[in-house]
């Protein structure tokens, strides 16, 4: 599961984890009953405190998102209703939107041209790629 820190981001860590992860869930890149890293694991691959992927994960339990299993894991739940994931799916673009025009704005202010934003989204999202298929490609390999 790929998931980015932005450490100059206004948004709290635990928030972007947080919305990072839901949204594994609902765009199925992350299935029912995938079993998400334990606490310590991602805290530290992220280099974040324990605490706070464990506040994580247990307000995603709340969201019906993930069950926590004492001493096996955190597991992803199948999702109850279609229209739910509609709802949580836009508000998660809606928020990436005003992210992303925030981004576009810091790099005009940078002084780049419209020419090498195009690039660095378009390089942003060949690594994204490629990285989500490495992970579906992994999690394959340990399912057979």
């Amino acid at each position: 599961m790929y998931i980015r820190i932005e450490r100059g981001s206004s948004t709290p860590i635990s928030r972007q984890i947080m919305e990072q992860i839901r949204a594994h869930c609902l765009s199925g890149t992350l299935k029912p009953g995938d079993c998400l890293p334990s606490v310590r694991k991602l805290a530290q691959r992220l280099t974040v405190n324990v605490n706070t992927v464990v506040r994580v994960y247990e307000r995603l339990s709340t969201e019906g998102l993930v069950e926590m299993r004492h001493g096996e894991g955190t597991f992803v739940l199948p999702q109850s209703a279609v229209t739910d994931n509609s709802q949580q799916m836009a508000e998660q673009r809606d928020q990436f939107s005003l992210e992303f025009s925030a981004v576009v704005h810091r790099g005009i202010l940078l002084g780049l041209t419209a020419t090498e934003l195009r690039k660095l989204l378009t390089a942003s999202m060949a690594d994204a790629k490629r990285e989500l298929k490495a992970e579906v490609s992994a999690r394959e390999k340990l399912k057979t």
